[in-house]
């Protein structure tokens, strides 16, 4: 009987909880994004600058799914395959984005590309900026979500261990047709998830980018920084508009990433 009571106070306490701090928000803005009519809010995430935020955004998480992608997968194939000195403080290194503020790593980035950093003089010579520009916007939304992906596979690999490669290796199958055959199948799912996961956090990113964008309107504000200035001049409807679009696209997200835990979940049962 104690059990039971304990049972419905705990789904209530979390059922309510969720609602206050998850749902609630989340229609607040769907709410106020409609309020004013569906032409103001078409007008509001229609002009040039939403556009060109919006493009932006989804520039930047597409460069940082990607790229962590594929370093995920080789990062991931390294430590659990294979044994050399340093391996756990290389796999530690790879958390290091997790441990520092986005704001702190953005000031890490300009201290490193930015004009009096390390890296400056030779940027200059080469005549490429990184600082203030869509090139610092895609390497802070690519550092902030750097181990995401390799955090949901590289488990995974280390669980499977090394046996089925091996044997393998011993048939004369290559390394591509290794992974491609053996270890890809096991992880698609896993690294579908990491995927996604990366992209969400891309697509909501603010405080690194924040410091190494500069602002400069319609061209190195994202969404999440638009929302931000629409919010300090006041345009309440419009910074609304905008936030649903980006609550949009991270539901559907969402979804997607729980169609592959279900996925995975099958995959493993089998």
């Amino acid at each position: 009987m104690e059990k039971s009571f304990v049972k419905k106070i705990l789904i209530f306490l979390g059922i309510l909880f969720l609602a206050i701090m998850l749902v609630l928000p989340l229609v607040s803005v769907l709410f106020h994004a409609f309020e004013n009519g569906i032409k103001v809010f078409i007008k509001s995430i229609s002009n040039e600058e939403a556009l060109k935020a919006l493009q932006l955004t989804l520039i930047a998480a597409g460069a940082a799914v990607i790229a962590n992608t594929v370093f995920g997968i080789f990062a991931s194939f390294l430590i659990t395959k294979f044994s050399f000195r340093f391996k756990k403080i290389f796999s530690l290194l790879i958390d290091v984005p997790l441990a520092v503020s986005p704001v702190v790593a953005g000031l890490m980035l300009i201290f490193a590309f930015g004009k009096r950093g390390w890296l400056g003089p030779v940027l200059d010579y080469l005549g490429t900026k990184i600082i203030f520009d869509i090139p610092g916007i895609l390497i802070a939304t690519i550092f902030v979500t750097f181990p995401l992906v390799f955090r949901e596979i590289a488990p995974l690999m280390q669980t499977q261990g090394t046996e089925e490669e091996e044997a393998a290796a011993m048939m004369g199958a290559n390394w591509f047709c290794i992974f491609r055959k053996i270890t890809f199948p096991n992880i698609k799912w896993a690294l579908f998830y990491g995927s996604a996961l990366c992209a969400s956090r891309a697509l909501g990113e603010f405080g690194a980018v924040s410091v190494i964008s500069g602002h400069l309107r319609e061209k190195t504000n994202t969404m999440t920084l638009y929302v931000e200035i629409l919010f300090n001049e006041f345009e309440l409807a419009s910074a609304f508009a905008v936030s649903s679009i980006l609550v949009m696209i991270s539901l559907m997200i969402l979804i997607l990433r729980t169609i592959a835990e279900y996925k995975a979940k099958k995959w493993e049962d089998k």
